[in-house]
C-alpha cells in the first residue's frame, strides 16, 4: 500500500498509518516523507514501513515489533524506548538515538549526531543493538545502562572528521560499545575502559555485522577487516560517592 506523504499534516499521515496497520497491511511506502514526526510510534504489529523522504523526530518511538526503512537520512530521537522491531537508515541520522531503547535494532549506514545510544538498557535476553556505519558525536553512549552500541568509522561524507567526539562513555555503567578501528583514548570519559576483544566477543560482534551488512548489501569481510576494540564501564555505579547515604 502506498500512502503520498506531501504536503500532509504529521498527525493526519500517522492516523493514515494506524488505520491501513489496523485494516491489515502488511508493507507500506510512503512517498514524499518530509519531517513528518512520530512515524511508526506505538506500532506493535511486524508491518515493513518504507519510507522515501526524510522522516522528522521520534521515528519509531515505543515500536514493538515493526520494521521501518528509510531510504534517505532520518533526524533525532529515533528508537526513543523502542522494544523491539527494526529501524534501517540509509543515510545519516540525528542526535539521541535510541534513547531508553529495550531491545530490537538501529541501524545507521552513515555519521550519526550526539548523545547516540543514551539510557539505552537491556534485560535477560532483550538486547537492543544500534550500529552507525560512520562516525558519531560527542556523548557516545552517554548513562548506557545496557545492550551494544557498535561504532564503524566507514561510510562517511566528512572523511577529516574525528571518529567520535569528546566524552565518549560518559556515566556508562552498563552494555557494551565496539569500535572498528580503535578509539582515542584522550576522548573517553573516566568511567569507562578499552579492552581487546574475547573469541565470544568476535562471535557476537560478527553476528551484528551479519545482519548489518545484509541490511545495507555490504562485504561482511570488509567491515571485520580491521580490528575492534571494546570500551566497557568501570563501575556500575559510576556516581554513587555523589549521593548522601540512607539514613539507618
Amino acid at each position: 500500500m502506498k500512502i503520498d506523504a506531501n504536503g500532509v499534516y504529521y498527525r493526519d499521515l500517522n492516523i493514515k498509518i494506524r488505520e491501513a496497520v489496523a485494516a491489515g497491511a502488511d508493507k507500506l511506502q510512503l512517498d514524499n516523507v518530509n519531517g513528518q514526526y512520530f512515524i511508526g510510534d506505538g506500532i506493535n504489529k511486524p508491518v515493513t514501513i518504507t519510507i522515501n523522504g526524510v522522516p522528522g523526530n521520534d521515528l519509531g518511538a515505543f515500536m514493538n515489533g515493526a520494521t521501518i526503512v528509510v531510504k534517505d537520512n532520518a533526524q533525532d530521537n529515533i528508537g526513543n524506548t523502542m522494544n523491539a522491531g527494526r529501524v534501517i537508515v540509509h543515510g545519516h541520522a540525528g542526535d539521541v538515538l535510541g534513547y531508553g531503547m529495550r531491545g530490537g535494532r538501529i541501524h545507521i549506514l552513515k555519521d550519526v549526531g550526539y548523545r547516540v545510544g543514551i539510557h539505552m538498557k537491556s534485560y535477560h535476553e532483550n538486547k537492543p543493538v544500534l550500529i552507525a556505519g560512520g562516525k558519531a558525536g560527542d556523548f557516545f553512549g552517554e548513562y548506557m545502562a545496557g545492550g551494544v552500541l557498535i561504532l564503524l568509522g566507514m561510510f562517511t561524507d566528512s572523511p577529516d572528521k574525528a571518529k567520535h567526539g569528546f566524552r565518549f562513555g560518559t556515566g556508562m555503567h552498563g552494555g557494551v560499545i565496539f569500535v572498528r578501528g580503535g578509539v582515542d583514548e584522550s576522548k573517553l570519559s573516566p568511567e569507562v575502559g578499552v579492552c581487546d576483544l574475547t573469541a565470544e566477543d568476535k562471535k557476537e560482534l560478527e553476528g551484528y555485522l551479519k545482519e548489518y551488512s545484509a541490511d545495507f548489501k555490504l562485504d561482511l569481510k570488509e567491515l571485520l577487516k580491521e580490528k575492534f576494540v571494546k570500551v566497557l564501564p568501570k563501575s556500575k555505579r559510576p556516581y554513587g560517592n555523589m549521593y548522601c547515604p540512607m539514613p539507618r
